[in-house]
């Protein structure tokens, strides 16, 4: 239609098994997915990703091939999209990149001086697509005192927010963040609340060999065990009030393992690692909501395809109402992607793309860098 424009969102998660991509609408008559595709990743990546990102060793020429690599297959997941919608590149309006996370160190983190570094050479995306690329979304929200995550809630107040609905959209991916959406025009709140997939997928790896525990089989062989879970929670971090984020450079096996009791049975673990994303969304989103009732919970993330993880959170956040996104019209799968096509949009527009009352940024801006192809 003459008054939408089309935008390709790219976005590889904490679980690192593939890139997103999703063509999303933006016009007068609001958003619309009108395709996706995934690409998993090249074989050996993930495995190097993951040590970058939980602090291994590296050269300067490593990191640098590696920013290469991710970039090729951004590149890749985007022209398979194009292949699959039918679509030429002279038809989409900007490719929206976030990269891929290796290391986040918010302001709350108080470990020194803030970054947030993503991977995926967005000068490559650009070149072997045709299509202007938008990238680098966080660093503009970090240089002006913000967290520089989460930046999903924008796009979630504007493809969710209903008036005189309470709604909160929680996004499990390996990190879990929640945006609240007060149905009476209040401010939009959100923050990261702790891990979402990331423990569950690490230990999953380790002791079955498999890449996520599908649909929480894994943990519903288990028991929780409420005094891991207890010791978990006591980490600072469920403390700091928001704005606040971390990453699996924080939530990891080593973190983990600091607190296992001799013995521990591999699935009783899983079943608590489980009710710890469970435990910190709930409580994040008491803090979030502030005694406001809660009408309706939509998940979305890897997380909302875990069977057992659902189930946890339904029983844990009743009487609200759980759903997925998909309920409203967009898969669970393809949310993220589309916030960051919308997110290069706003770019475009000139138009601000973080929540000062999110990421606690001093002013609203217009992020990313712009590259032409």
């Amino acid at each position: 239609m003459a008054d939408e424009a089309l935008y390709l969102g790219l976005m590889s998660g904490t679980s690192m098994d593939g890139v997103d991509a999703v063509l999303l609408a933006v016009g007068k008559r609001g958003l619309r997915v009108e395709a996706h595709a995934f690409l998993p990743p090249p074989h050996g990546l993930p495995e190097r990703l993951r040590a970058l990102a939980q602090g291994a060793a590296v050269s300067l020429e490593e990191l640098a091939e590696a920013d290469r690599r991710v970039g090729e297959w951004f590149a890749e997941a985007a022209l398979a999209l194009l292949a699959r919608a039918h679509l030429s590149p002279e038809r989409v309006t900007a490719i929206g990149s976030h990269g891929q996370t290796v290391r986040h160190r918010p302001p709350s983190a108080g470990k020194g001086p803030p970054f947030s570094l993503q991977l995926g050479d967005p000068n490559l995306i650009a070149a072997r697509t045709g299509i202007t690329t938008v990238a680098d979304f966080r660093r503009k929200d970090l240089a002006l005192g913000g967290e520089g995550a989460p930046l999903v809630p924008a796009f979630h107040a504007a493809a969710f927010a209903v008036p005189g609905r309470n709604r909160v959209v929680v996004n499990i991916g390996g990190i879990a963040n929640l945006t609240w959406l007060p149905g009476r025009g209040n401010a939009v709140t959100g923050f990261d609340t702790g891990p979402g997939n990331c423990l569950m997928d690490a230990w999953t790896r380790r002791h079955l060999g498999r890449p996520f525990d599908a649909d929480g089989a894994f943990a519903a062989r288990g028991r929780p065990d409420r005094a891991l879970l207890e010791a978990l929670l006591r980490d600072p971090w469920f403390s700091l009030p928001p704005p606040k984020s971390t990453g699996p450079d924080h939530f990891h096996l080593d973190w983990l393992e600091r607190h296992l009791p001799p013995g521990a049975h591999p699935a009783d673990v899983q079943a608590t690692l489980l009710w710890l994303t469970v435990e910190s969304v709930a409580r994040g989103i008491a803090t979030a909501c502030r005694g406001e009732p809660v009408h309706e919970v939509l998940l979305c993330g890897g997380g909302a395809r875990n069977g057992a993880l659902v189930a946890a959170l339904s029983e844990r956040l009743a009487p609200a109402g759980v759903a997925t996104t998909a309920a409203c019209g967009v898969d669970p799968l393809h949310v993220e992607a589309a916030a960051f096509a919308w997110l290069a949009h706003r770019t475009l527009a000139r138009l601000p793309g973080n929540l000062p009352p999110v990421t606690g940024a001093h002013r609203p801006a217009v992020l990313g860098g712009i590259y032409f192809p």
